[in-house]
């Protein structure tokens, strides 16, 4: 009963630290995701400068003579 029990101790404390393994690293990538969400506009904003910026020197050039 008592080697259950130490086993059973055994077992709980694995999965606590389990547990907290997985908070942290839940935490951790909860902030990569963060980071990467915000370079992804920004991204985003810059691609849409760019082709602004893209489509007004387009409308600059001479039109081609057919």
């Amino acid at each position: 009963m008592l080697n259950e029990l130490n086993a059973l101790e055994g077992r709980i404390t694995e999965v606590a630290a389990l547990c907290r393994r997985l908070r942290t690293e839940n935490e951790d990538l909860r902030k990569q995701l963060a980071t990467s969400q915000t370079e992804n506009r920004e991204l985003v904003e810059r691609m849409t400068v760019a082709r602004s910026r893209l489509e007004q020197l387009a409308q600059q050039l001479p039109e081609a003579k057919v």
